[in-house]
């Protein structure tokens, strides 16, 4: 399966965040946008959150996703490593990102085309969450 191009296009993106530490539940809705950029795919997200003390707020971010033989890897729009995963065609891959002192363990579904999640959990010394995010096509086009 041609992995970058399962992915390539836009989506529409719902994340909930349980907080434990804080107690509370954040929403962030908007979409992300992967655009091939010539070394792979340029992962362009922005948003608003809806549910937070931040209500309302926008937010974006982005990232690179890269081919490293049967690997996606993810890395900061600066170049630095991030995480990579192993594209499943049974539809779980897992990954860690290790940020010392915290952890951060990543679920990711896959349903494509049309869905595609990720689930982190994220634990350490300032941090106790868990953040799921569901892509869908749908996203409209910019």
């Amino acid at each position: 399966m041609d992995w970058l191009s399962a992915f390539e296009g836009n989506w529409r993106l719902y994340r909930e965040i349980e907080d434990a530490r804080a107690g509370q539940e954040l929403i962030f809705e908007g979409q992300a946008r992967l655009i091939s950029d010539g070394a792979g795919l340029t992962y362009i997200e922005d948003g608003r959150w809806t549910k937070s003390a931040w209500g309302g707020m926008s937010a974006s971010r982005r990232l690179l996703w890269r081919l490293k033989g049967d690997k996606l890897a993810v890395l900061y729009a600066d170049g630095r490593a991030f995480h990579s995963f192993t594209p499943s065609t049974d539809g779980v891959s897992e990954s860690r990102h290790d940020c010392t002192p915290d952890r951060y363990d990543v679920t990711y579904r896959f349903d494509l085309p049309e869905i595609w999640e990720a689930e982190w959990r994220a634990n350490g010394p300032a941090k106790d969450y868990i953040s799921r995010t569901r892509y869908d096509r749908g996203a409209p086009e910019t």
